[in-house]
């Protein structure tokens, strides 16, 4: 069924009649006298006044009418949709690809134990190291002979090795590739702040357990990785952990707050002195052991800071005199220094000691369980002094302690 359309605009002539409309055979003729206006409309057609009358749609689509407004708006809006597709994948190759995170890196590292660390270092090449240590102290002259004399007994030929390891390690630095070396990293952050994720590998969340920057690494100069072997022997035995957490909690004070990692670098470096001064050669000997012997010396070292600063109430400020005398006392007494921690140790198995549980400990619970009675004697202004990195002592300063 056809249907009529008129035309828009309506011109009436001046006689009232309406012209014939003449069909247009082609739509483009050259050389007419006549100009097409549209569709076959032309100039002498509106001069004349003429009009169009209603036209059959399949009048339109001869002259092609309705095919050209079609085509035209198909095209119009495939070159938008044209236009769309580009500027979309120009921003999506603009875009940084983004991989997937492996599901087991999400999850926390695994704990690991002392052990398992010692052992890496026992089976890995430490050739270049070994060049590098210096297990005893170089003695010239008639100190030579006053210590062949006087001084403490020779190591024994078969435990050379293992002390020799010792002083390796202390040479090894912190390895970003190495994932034993992470792991005690992220071991010893988690079991002092008791969290169960693991933290990125730089950031200033290290201050909270003692370093000094965003890069523990930088605070191992002098003692290695030993030092951190110390540390997580310390926070790993179950013995030990209740006292470490007890330091810990002691050095977020508010008054008697200290660095703890860097102070534990510096106890490293004490009892790492006393074993290449041979003062617990005799120990080692008679124990037939080298590195849980320096284990327990740390550890017991450790515990009579905590009780000096505990006890008389010592600050930051009072760090390089306190060092002092603890480095003379385990040099001196280093027999009594780990009958102490033996007897600390079996009094709180038996509940007589001091007990501190490790939910209670938090970022957020800086004082100790007596902390007021610390806080009235000393004021709000107390100055800081920051740690510095721990460096190797000259042979000639080696009887002197000190914070570099």
């Amino acid at each position: 069924m056809e249907v009529d359309v008129a035309v828009a605009f309506h011109i009436e002539s001046s006689n009232g009649f309406t012209p014939e409309w003449k069909e247009m055979e082609d739509l483009i003729v050259v050389h007419s006298t006549h100009t097409l206006v549209c569709n076959g409309i032309t100039e002498n057609d509106i001069e004349d006044g003429s009009y169009l009358k209603p036209v059959s749609i399949s009048a339109l689509k001869q002259n092609g009418l309705l095919q050209s407004l079609a085509a035209g708006g198909d095209q119009t809006e495939a070159d938008e949709v044209d236009l769309e597709l580009e500027r979309a994948q120009q921003e999506w190759d603009a875009l940084e690809s983004i991989q997937p995170v492996p599901a087991e890196e999400l999850a926390p590292s695994p704990l690991i134990s002392f052990n398992e660390a010692l052992q890496h270092f026992q089976t890995t090449d430490l050739a270049n190291l070994l060049r590098n240590i210096q297990p005893t102290v170089r003695r010239t002259g008639l100190a030579v002979v006053t210590h062949f004399l006087f001084g403490p007994p020779r190591l024994h030929r078969e435990l050379t090795e293992e002390r020799d390891l010792v002083f390796a390690i202390a040479q090894c630095p912190l390895d970003n590739t190495q994932p034993v070396h992470m792991r005690v990293l992220q071991t010893i952050y988690r079991k002092l702040t008791c969290t169960k994720a693991d933290c990125p590998r730089y950031g200033p969340h290290w201050e909270n357990i003692g370093f000094q920057g965003t890069d523990p690494s930088t605070d191992l100069r002098g003692t290695g990785f030993l030092a951190l072997m110390h540390t997580l022997y310390l926070v790993m035995d179950p013995e030990t952990l209740p006292l470490a957490r007890d330091i810990y909690k002691l050095s977020q004070h508010p008054v008697q707050n200290f660095p703890f990692s860097v102070m534990s670098i510096n106890l490293t470096r004490i009892v790492l002195h006393a074993l290449r001064e041979e003062v617990l050669t005799k120990e080692c000997n008679r124990r037939q052991q080298v590195v849980s012997v320096l284990n327990e010396v740390y550890v017991a070292t450790f515990l009579h800071l905590y009780e000096v600063w505990r006890s008389q109430r010592k600050t930051i400020s009072d760090s390089g005199h306190v060092l002092k005398d603890v480095e003379l006392y385990v040099k001196k007494n280093p027999k009594q220094l780990l009958k102490h921690l033996h007897c600390y140790l079996q009094e709180r198995c038996s509940g007589i000691g001091h007990r501190t549980s490790p939910d209670l400990l938090s970022h957020g619970n800086r004082s100790l369980g007596d902390g007021a009675s610390y806080s009235q004697s000393h004021g709000d202004k107390e100055g800081k002094i920051n740690f510095t990195g721990v460096c190797e002592l000259p042979p000639e300063m080696e009887g002197e302690a000190r914070l570099i």
